[in-house]
């Protein structure tokens, strides 16, 4: 009766606020009092990770697990295409120190399935590089994920140091390739030469 009541009143709501906002009841067992979640609340938890959609975890959703179990600093995240991984994420993570760390996230589930350190063979130190790079960079990988999926499903994020400008260089399955700039935020299509 109580969740009945609680959907009506939301639905109220929505028709009366313009339908400005989408909630969800859950009767909690322990004290019979529903919970309401709105729409950000719920966008904002998939965006932290806490809760991974019922078909596959998005790149954004990849970095977070990533994070959260490996700290530093995202630098790169793509999906495998073939073989035993494929569809597994692997987010590349730089600790503090500059170590970088391979985290293996689980397409369906979005928890961590692995870890693997990086070894670095060829005497280049990228992980303090690509550091030193994203300094006073105020969007990180999840936020580029986040700002070019609305454009397609995000299959890669890449820090881009490479020219004059720092940029993520994101991929997505068919709406091709984009930029996020670190600082801006801005994102462009990247054009074929």
């Amino acid at each position: 009766m109580k969740r009945k009541l609680v959907i009506a009143a939301v639905t109220a709501s929505v028709v009366i606020g313009g339908g400005a906002a989408v909630a969800f009841a859950d009767d909690d067992a322990q004290t019979g009092a529903p919970k309401v979640r709105v729409a950000e609340q719920v966008a904002a938890d998939r965006a932290e990770g806490s809760t991974v959609s019922p078909s596959k975890a998005t790149a954004a959703e990849a970095i977070a697990a990533a994070l959260r179990h490996t700290p530093g600093t995202a630098v790169g995240a793509d999906r495998e295409d073939d073989g035993a991984d494929a569809g597994t994420w692997h987010v590349d993570v730089v600790e503090a120190d500059g170590v970088e760390q391979t985290v293996a996230v689980s397409p369906d589930t979005g928890k961590v399935v692995g870890v693997h350190r990086d070894t670095d063979t060829d005497g280049d130190d990228d992980g303090r590089e690509d550091l030193a790079a994203l300094k006073g960079a105020d969007v990180d990988a999840r936020e580029a994920a986040l700002a070019v999926a609305a454009k397609g499903a995000v299959t890669d994020v890449d820090l881009d140091d490479d020219d004059r400008a720092t940029v993520w260089s994101v991929d997505t399955a068919k709406a091709g390739e984009w930029q996020v700039d670190v600082r801006t935020g801005k994102v462009t299509q990247e054009l074929d030469d």
